[in-house]
């Protein structure tokens, strides 16, 4: 609270309710004593009966002695809010109406929240942003909780507890609008974020999201949060975003910063192909696919449609290549629309976006192709789409394949069949062309001469390109390590780029946030038993020793595999061929996941693991004495005793511990 002096008495309701004399807090006695000064505090002054505030203390079950009981409280809260009182309390009044609290308006904190949330809608209005963001970031600060505290779920609190909240989002909105009129983008989107979680179904709160995503230079994920909440609002209340909503959402399609009510800046040109704009970092290790997504698009443009298939795991930068290419195409007088067959969360439950169909045909009237296209989708809305790409060289780019529904699969498949002989390309990202989900459609495709791009991993000459393109100096070897530090994948490469170069390898190297994020996402997605096994293979160095981790976890080898191969199928294991030996290699944790797993453990656990392991070691023939003996000094206090052998070898001096308890102590940790 801010006490204006040390004897100014402060009311505040916006979070557990207190008073405060200056800036000592007053002890306002037990639960029912501080639930019937709130009861007093919300009326604002108006006198409450007694028989009225006995029902808000117990409702239908009141005591005997209630009356006498409030008359008590009343009595004690006299003493406190109203110490110099020589004969009757000028703050807690009685009449014949029954009680009420003089509390003057001006020493509540209600009041003072609402004076500067005022000032800075005045200020913002008028332009003064630094203003407005003082006046807001005060405002906020007076909130130490949701309003009312412990009397918030009280029936006669529940009104005012609502109005509160509610005035504390909409000031929360103004907060999020004041930084992006700031250009204070990454604060911004966080504060939005919020706003969306804590009141999903409230559109003033996406609209700002949307406006906050596209201003930070992340159009396509504005347009999916658009479809997040349209999903999402047609499911919970059967209802459409409203027409202000899908003109923002027209206006991302069309870059228009003016109707997003964003400055112009060279991140968010004006254009009408719904293409977002493109990074300055040059795209390197791409040409091979990229001439020959340019020669498909040259025979489009002759007149033969073309189909292309991009894929590449997570973070290989198709949706990168195909921001370039569909650039590259609008400036070759192509029209370009693009639709996703991405997922949101509702609910807790996955659901499905718009068909990629009526994304596309949506992405054409939006840029003014065809105002007359028709509104619902099914059969309309593709031969709509068929009959605008016969006019104009179309490009459509349809990203996020994986995720679409196989009734997204069977429009694709007649879309394919349909469009023969005209001016258009459509080009389908997705991570993996094995996965069953999708076979039917690509099989369809492969009839249509579908050409197959498959995006690897950068080499070290592609890393050292993008360094010089940055204008940083790097030896060979920097490259070298920045390849095997990322594995070659360009979004872990650009999220280590943005680290300072000690902090990108070496001993002071660390885990970029977005990155870590990712790892730790993967690893939720495992069975416990996986992860433990994991983070025993990351204490043991990174190479998945089989044989050790079975022994280790008192498991067979068989169920251990299964694990590899779950965790391989999430890209947190990664097998590393023998190229002398046909069938040779090993398992191994990349380098990120490696130290995400280790810096997950605490000091305790790692002693734990690493003592489990050295034990392992020591009963086994052919332990590498380095081995096993970095393990025994990293153990710390679990380390068990060891001597040496008749042959060298290390043996325990005391009896092993079962398996099967060591594995029963580091459960949790995985």
């Amino acid at each position: 609270m801010n006490a204006k002096d040390d004897h100014t008495m402060w009311y505040g309701m916006l979070g557990p309710v207190v008073v405060r004399h200056g800036r000592t807090s007053l002890d306002l006695g037990p639960r029912q004593r501080r639930l019937l000064l709130t009861r007093l505090l919300i009326e604002d002054g108006r006198p409450v009966s007694l028989a009225e505030l006995c029902h808000s203390l117990w409702g239908d079950e009141q005591p005997t002695a209630a009356v006498s009981s409030i008359r008590a409280h009343i009595s004690r809260l006299r003493s406190v809010l109203d110490p110099d009182r020589k004969s009757r309390s000028s703050v807690l009044v009685s009449g014949a109406a029954g009680y009420a609290l003089a509390v003057p308006r001006e020493a509540r904190d209600t009041t003072a929240f609402e004076g500067h949330v005022l000032r800075a809608r005045d200020a913002y209005a008028q332009e003064q942003l630094p203003l407005a963001r003082a006046e807001i970031d005060t405002a906020l600060g007076l909130w130490r909780g949701p309003a009312l505290g412990e009397a918030a779920e009280e029936p006669f609190a529940l009104r005012e507890g609502a109005r509160l909240n509610a005035a504390r989002q909409d000031a929360r909105e103004l907060l999020a609008a004041i930084l992006i009129a700031q250009g204070d983008l990454v604060p911004a989107v966080s504060v939005a974020e919020q706003l969306t979680v804590g009141a999903p179904l409230r559109e003033v709160s996406w609209s700002l999201l949307m406006r906050a995503l596209y201003a930070a230079g992340r159009p396509v994920e504005a347009l999916r949060q658009y479809d997040r909440f349209r999903t999402m609002l047609a499911r919970e209340l059967g209802l459409d975003p409203s027409p202000g909503l899908r003109d923002l959402h027209i206006a991302v399609l069309r870059h228009d910063s003016a109707a997003l009510g964003l400055p112009r800046s060279p991140r968010t040109p004006t254009t009408l192909s719904g293409i977002p704009p493109v990074a300055r970092t040059p795209l390197v290790g791409r040409s091979r696919e990229t001439a020959r997504l340019q020669t498909l698009l040259g025979e489009a443009a002759a007149g033969q449609s073309r189909w292309a298939v991009v894929s590449g795991e997570p973070g290989s930068g198709k949706t990168r290549l195909l921001d370039e290419f569909a650039a590259q195409a609008a400036k070759a007088g192509f029209a370009v629309t693009r639709a996703s067959g991405g997922h949101a969360l509702s609910r807790g439950k996955t659901v499905t976006l718009r068909c990629a169909v009526t994304q596309l045909a949506d992405g054409l009237r939006g840029s003014g192709e065809d105002a007359d296209m028709p509104d619902e989708g099914g059969e309309d809305v593709l031969t709509a789409l068929v009959r605008q790409i016969a006019r104009v060289p179309t490009l459509c780019v349809i990203d996020d394949l994986d995720w679409a529904t196989s009734d997204v699969h069977h429009q694709l498949c007649r879309l394919s069949r349909l469009l023969r002989n005209v001016p258009v390309m459509v080009v389908c990202a997705l991570d993996d062309t094995q996965s069953p989900a999708v076979s039917g459609l690509l099989a369809e495709l492969a009839r249509r001469d579908t050409t197959w791009l498959r995006l690897g991993a950068l080499s070290t000459d592609d890393v050292a390109a993008l360094l010089a393109a940055r204008g940083e100096r790097a030896s060979p070897a920097d490259s070298e390590e920045l390849r095997r530090r990322s594995e070659g994948n360009p979004f872990v490469l650009g999220e280590l780029l943005k680290l300072s170069p000690p902090q990108r390898t070496g001993p002071g190297a660390s885990v970029p946030d977005a990155v870590r994020s990712t790892v730790q996402a993967r690893l939720a997605e495992l069975h416990a038993p996986a992860r433990t096994m994991l983070t025993y293979a990351a204490v043991d160095g990174g190479l998945l020793d089989v044989a050790l981790l079975a022994g280790v976890q008192g498991l067979p080898r068989e169920q251990i595999l299964r694990q590899v191969d779950d965790s391989a199928s999430r890209r947190l294991v990664v097998w590393d061929a023998d190229s002398t030996a046909p069938a040779g290699g090993h398992y191994r944790l990349p380098g990120l996941v490696h130290d995400v797993l280790v810096d997950s453990l605490a000091t305790s656990s790692r002693h734990l693991l690493h003592s489990a392991i050295a034990r392992e070691l020591i009963g086994r023939k052919d332990t590498d004495p380095d081995r096993l003996a970095g393990h025994v000094r990293a153990a710390g206090p679990m380390a068990p005793a060891t001597v040496a052998g008749p042959t060298g070898r290390t043996r325990p001096c005391a009896p092993r511990r079962p398996a099967s308890r060591d594995a029963a102590e580091v459960r949790a940790i995985g």
